[in-house]
């Protein structure tokens, strides 16, 4: 699995702790940027980096800011792309079950780098269960 991180100025250290967390478990991803906190805008990262998972260049994007609220309907706007914002376990876990989300949005601000690489971890790790929820993800896609 290929994945790709970014964030803006406003996620800047708990990107980093992310991205290091995957690397050291052995997870393909790349750092979209970037990296300094001097202000930058947030859909700058998140669009492009949402249409390379839309495009199919990575499988998934993990998009840090904030609150992770700028970064989600950003990439929301991409077509293909079902970004979930996460701040917890059980929501990161159903994000991928129910929802197939491909894009996992998350706020500095609102939880530290312990939680985020757990939820990362179990967002990445988290299948799809299809069956009775592929009916809702299909109307998602139209």
């Amino acid at each position: 699995m290929k994945v790709i991180i970014a964030s803006d100025h406003g996620g800047v250290k708990l990107k980093r702790s992310v991205f290091e967390m995957l690397k050291a478990q052995g997870v393909d991803v790349t750092n979209f940027g970037p990296d300094t906190d001097e202000s930058v805008d947030y859909p700058d990262y998140a669009q492009p980096v949402a249409e390379k998972v839309s495009d199919g260049e990575f499988d998934r994007a993990i998009l840090i800011c904030g609150t992770g609220i700028g970064m989600s309907i950003s990439a929301n706007k991409v077509k293909g792309i079902r970004c979930a914002l996460v701040h917890d376990s059980f929501s990161a876990k159903a994000a991928r079950q129910h929802n197939n989300s491909n894009v996992l949005a998350m706020g500095e601000r609102v939880i530290g780098p312990g939680l985020a690489n757990e939820i990362a971890s179990l967002w990445l790790n988290t299948e799809y269960e299809g069956g009775r929820h592929e009916r809702r993800v299909s109307k998602i896609e139209k």
